[in-house]
């Protein structure tokens, strides 16, 4: 059974992951649409940044936000002067970190469905005198919900999978940055198979449901559609 640690380590776990998405869907949905509709030649390069985290390895995206959260690097060292102390070693941390390495996730599928509108609903809606926030709200997101679902989903879930980023910048400090990914590690290491194998179970099964939501819910809209 899950004891105490693990369900807390669940519990941030989880909280993580939902504040991170939400941030996502927020900062992600101007961005993906800028990148969906500009024609800035040069628009590879916030392309190749955005998706850089799906190639760079964990440790080394969490080494430089350390560094950059610290007390001494920029950020830290920023907030340390104003009064605040360092991002690093906590769960606001962790956020910061969670967010550069799911951007990709929740990004590319809003860009995705976007560019799949299409120009001509825009264009539509532009001659029965819409303004661009309102063709943006009542057009395009209605018509990129799917994408919507996909990167909520995917946003989510890549962040419940994370190890090496979180332990780079949060560390492991119970009921504060241990996560769920830590602690089974943690319970691996201390030979503690019998634990390791619930909190595993735990987020298998949250990973294969929230699958299941992406899967299910696209089918259904493709059938809509039809």
């Amino acid at each position: 059974m899950l004891n105490e640690a693990d369900l807390t380590a669940l519990a941030i776990t989880l909280k993580l992951a939902l504040v991170s998405t939400l941030i996502l869907l927020v900062l992600g949905t101007p961005l993906a649409w800028w990148l969906a509709r500009t024609r800035w030649r040069f628009k590879f390069i916030p392309e190749a940044i955005v998706a850089l985290p799906l190639v760079l390895p964990p440790t080394v995206l969490g080494f430089y936000l350390l560094i950059a959260l610290g007390p001494r690097g920029p950020v830290g060292g920023l907030l340390e002067s104003l009064g605040a102390g360092p991002l690093a070693f906590t769960f606001s941390g962790l956020v910061i970190g969670s967010i550069i390495y799911s951007m990709p996730f929740v990004v590319q599928p809003l860009q995705d469905a976007f560019s799949a509108i299409g120009r001509r609903p825009m264009e539509v809606a532009a001659t029965l005198r819409a303004s661009p926030l309102d063709r943006f709200f009542t057009v395009a997101l209605p018509l990129a919900r799917p994408g919507f679902i996909t990167a909520s989903v995917l946003g989510f879930a890549h962040t419940i999978g994370e190890f090496g980023v979180v332990l780079m910048i949060g560390g492991n400090i119970p009921g504060e940055t241990r996560v769920a990914s830590i602690a089974i590690y943690d319970h691996v290491e201390g030979l503690e198979y019998a634990h390791a194998h619930w909190l595993s179970g735990a987020l298998l099964l949250i990973s294969f449901l929230l699958l299941l939501v992406v899967y299910g819910l696209n089918r259904r809209f493709r059938l809509v559609r039809l």
